[in-house]
Protein backbone atom coordinates (compact mmCIF):
# COMPACT_ATOMS: atom_id res chain seq x y z
CA UNK A 1 0.00 0.00 0.00
CA UNK A 2 1.19 3.43 -0.86
CA UNK A 3 1.23 6.65 1.46
CA UNK A 4 2.61 8.98 -0.46
CA UNK A 5 -0.83 10.93 -1.11
CA UNK A 6 -1.32 10.72 2.60
CA UNK A 7 -0.62 14.59 3.79
CA UNK A 8 -1.86 17.41 6.06
CA UNK A 9 -4.33 19.68 4.32
CA UNK A 10 -2.67 22.21 6.31
CA UNK A 11 0.60 21.99 4.88
CA UNK A 12 -0.26 22.97 1.24
CA UNK A 13 -2.87 25.70 2.83
CA UNK A 14 -0.25 27.73 5.00
CA UNK A 15 2.48 27.31 2.32
CA UNK A 16 0.24 29.14 -0.28
CA UNK A 17 -0.83 31.73 2.25
CA UNK A 18 2.97 32.35 3.13
CA UNK A 19 3.70 32.51 -0.81
CA UNK A 20 0.61 34.95 -1.41
CA UNK A 21 1.63 37.27 1.65
CA UNK A 22 5.61 36.80 2.05
CA UNK A 23 8.33 39.28 0.19
CA UNK A 24 10.37 37.58 -1.99
CA UNK A 25 13.56 37.73 -0.88
CA UNK A 26 12.37 36.02 2.60
CA UNK A 27 14.98 33.67 3.57
CA UNK A 28 13.89 30.17 3.15
CA UNK A 29 14.36 29.05 6.95
CA UNK A 30 12.40 31.83 8.38
CA UNK A 31 9.32 30.62 5.99
CA UNK A 32 10.08 27.31 7.03
CA UNK A 33 10.25 28.29 11.00
CA UNK A 34 7.01 30.42 10.10
CA UNK A 35 5.32 27.15 8.87
CA UNK A 36 6.23 25.39 11.79
CA UNK A 37 5.13 27.57 14.19
CA UNK A 38 1.73 27.81 12.01
CA UNK A 39 1.33 24.30 11.76
CA UNK A 40 2.00 23.70 15.34
CA UNK A 41 -1.10 25.53 16.03
CA UNK A 42 -3.22 23.90 13.56
CA UNK A 43 -5.19 20.91 13.98
CA UNK A 44 -4.31 17.65 11.45
CA UNK A 45 -6.59 17.36 8.57
CA UNK A 46 -5.01 14.22 7.02
CA UNK A 47 -6.41 13.26 3.48
CA UNK A 48 -5.40 11.66 0.37
CA UNK A 49 -6.47 14.43 -1.79
CA UNK A 50 -6.99 18.05 -1.49
CA UNK A 51 -10.34 17.59 -3.16
CA UNK A 52 -11.50 15.67 -0.63
CA UNK A 53 -11.64 18.60 1.88
CA UNK A 54 -13.48 20.71 -0.93
CA UNK A 55 -16.18 17.86 -1.22
CA UNK A 56 -16.80 17.15 2.18
CA UNK A 57 -16.48 20.75 3.70
CA UNK A 58 -19.49 23.38 3.72
CA UNK A 59 -18.25 27.01 1.92
CA UNK A 60 -18.43 28.46 5.27
CA UNK A 61 -16.17 25.46 6.79
CA UNK A 62 -14.24 25.83 3.99
CA UNK A 63 -13.64 29.86 4.86
CA UNK A 64 -13.15 29.05 8.39
CA UNK A 65 -10.57 26.87 7.50
CA UNK A 66 -8.82 29.81 5.54
CA UNK A 67 -9.55 32.31 7.82
CA UNK A 68 -7.70 29.92 10.84
CA UNK A 69 -4.77 29.79 8.30
CA UNK A 70 -4.37 33.69 8.39
CA UNK A 71 -4.57 33.92 11.84
CA UNK A 72 -2.14 31.63 12.70
CA UNK A 73 0.05 32.57 10.15
CA UNK A 74 -0.16 35.86 11.25
CA UNK A 75 0.92 35.18 14.36
CA UNK A 76 3.78 33.02 13.89
CA UNK A 77 4.88 35.68 11.62
CA UNK A 78 4.96 37.85 14.71
CA UNK A 79 6.47 35.75 16.85
CA UNK A 80 9.50 34.53 14.21
CA UNK A 81 10.04 37.66 13.19
CA UNK A 82 10.38 38.97 16.92
CA UNK A 83 12.66 36.27 17.57
CA UNK A 84 15.31 37.35 14.47
CA UNK A 85 14.68 40.97 15.40
CA UNK A 86 12.26 41.48 11.95
CA UNK A 87 14.90 40.51 10.25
Amino acid sequence: MSYESVHNYYERAVIEYLRERMEVDCAADKLADIACVTLNHLPPRYIRHDVDMSFYLSPQEQLEMSEKVRQETESAIKLVEGKSGGK
